[in-house]
């Protein structure tokens, strides 16, 4: 049987729910074990279908309900590792402003948390805690339609961005106080944050005073929202540093909870409003919010008028950690909390955020997409990757990766790294050869009857855009040896 890439397989699953796959399995939980490597869980995925016969796997194949093609259950099952998970894998407990966390994964503030019935449902999967839609006293009146994504190349549902022209809780600022006040109490270990945004300092101060006392935990103050129409407000805040830290201490002597300012990426140094902040006495900073962008699509207009509004999805992960990277190693904001926010989808996504220096990440667009039920695979694949390193506290991950970041004058220019082409696993297709005579610097040679491509070690400067763009993953790195010297 002729091996496939699993994960390029498991990305042609629907996730559909009530999924008839796993319906006509039987013996196993066939869409679950999909699931599982969808989201970076393929070392453990096998636990799921262990007592699948090959028959079940057919059946479970034909049952399939894809509009194109079923996915390749059987070969996908087939390929994978016997790994069973532990009986007792470590905790994800970490605190974050001094509050306990059953786990660092929170619903960030947004349309996926703007009620009671849907926070609950959330707690209810698994979600140690929620930055409620933020709430404020003026009126709210949204666009429709009012989201628009980017999709993978030719497909529908599987977006690489997104975009949202969506503004604050419609609900009166009372109600929404109530639904976190009910939600503290049914659910007293979990962690409730009110997002709140004002427009002068009395509206900051009367709805810090009013988050307080309605019982939440802390209180996240939206300087970042990319779409307010009403000006002074959301990332208008954000953007002016003297703004952030008036607000900030207003609202710090107004309460006696946390207080978590959370910054706009839509500026050039993200430190300047952040040390606003912290000077002002932050508990915490949540960092980003969306990033200002345009969309063509007619279908996302509104009576045929555009918009700048809001980007989000795995495609700002780069941006969103590039601001989390320039905060921690601030000098000055020594031991300022940190809530990551950007493009988490996978467990991974979510390990790199805390390697950077996060206490507490925040999910958002990954949920728009697939739901809740990510969060069983958010924590048992951050417990399977603790378990598989020997790290026992969650705590221990926190900003291991700091310290591998440096300014671009302090990195090796004395050594180089060339590719190697792994012959088994290279298909004959050219991409590398075609990237590196039309953007590199033509240094792979290409055989048209045998289909090899050929380093040229004189000619090859190590830069790896090769191995990037080898769709098989024949192309690795050699060891790291001096540069020969040019005389």
């Amino acid at each position: 049987m002729n091996k496939i890439n699993i994960q390029e397989e498991v990305a042609h699953c629907l996730l559909c729910i009530d999924a008839p796959c796993s319906k006509a399995c039987g013996k196993g939980d066939v869409a679950r074990a999909l699931r599982a490597i969808r989201f970076d869980n393929a070392a453990i995925a096998k636990e799921w279908v262990k007592d699948c016969s090959e028959e079940d796997l057919q059946q479970a194949e034909q049952a399939c309900i894809h509009y194109d093609r079923p996915v390749r259950i059987s070969q996908v099952i087939n390929q994978l590792q016997e790994t069973e998970i532990p009986d007792l894998l470590p905790s994800l407990e970490i605190d974050f402003c001094g509050l306990h966390c059953e786990n660092p994964f929170f619903l960030a503030s947004s349309s996926i948390c703007t009620g009671y019935d849907m926070v609950a449902r959330a707690f209810e999967a698994g979600w140690a805690g929620v930055f409620y839609k933020t709430i404020c006293l003026d009126d709210i009146n949204e666009v429709s339609p009012r989201f628009d994504a980017i999709h993978r190349e030719g497909s529908k549902g599987d977006f690489t961005s997104f975009r949202n022209m969506e503004q604050l809780s419609e609900n009166p600022a009372e109600v929404d106080f109530e639904i976190l006040s009910r939600l503290k109490k049914n659910y007293p270990t979990k962690i409730v944050v009110a997002s709140i945004m004002g427009s002068t300092e009395e509206q900051w101060i009367d709805l810090a005073k009013m988050a307080e006392q309605a019982g939440v935990d802390a209180i996240e103050l939206n300087f970042s929202c990319p779409q307010m129409r009403i000006a002074g407000m959301g990332s208008d805040v954000g953007q002016n540093p003297e703004l952030v830290t008036f607000y900030t201490a207003y609202v710090k002597r107004s309460v006696s909870i946390p207080v978590i300012p959370k910054m706009t990426p839509n500026i050039t140094q993200i430190n300047n409003p952040a040390m606003g902040a912290y000077f002002a006495g932050a508990d915490a900073i949540s960092a980003i919010n969306t990033i200002k962008s345009i969309t063509l699509d007619d279908n996302s207009a509104v009576s045929g008028l555009k918009t700048v509004s809001g980007l989000s999805g795995r495609a700002v992960k780069p941006i969103a950690q590039r601001h989390i990277l320039e905060m921690a190693k601030n000098p000055i904001m020594k031991n300022i909390e940190l809530s990551g926010i950007g493009g988490i989808e996978t467990w991974r996504d979510a390990l790199e955020f805390l390697q950077l220096g996060c206490t507490n990440v925040q999910v958002c667009t990954a949920v728009m997409q697939y739901g809740y039920r990510i969060i069983d695979d958010l924590k048992l694949g951050l417990q399977h990757y603790m378990y598989s390193r020997g790290v026992k506290k969650l705590n221990d991950l926190v900003g291991e990766q700091l310290q591998f970041f440096v300014r671009p004058s302090e990195l090796d220019r004395e050594t180089i790294v060339y590719p190697i082409i792994d012959r088994d696993k290279c298909i004959g297709c050219g991409r590398c050869h075609v990237s590196c005579m039309d953007a590199g610097h033509q240094a792979i040679t290409f055989d048209k009857e045998t289909r090899e491509p050929k380093i040229v070690g004189t000619k090859c400067v190590g830069c790896h855009l090769c191995r990037l763009v080898c769709p098989t993953g024949a192309i690795t790195s050699s060891k790291r040896i001096p540069k020969k010297k040019v005389r």
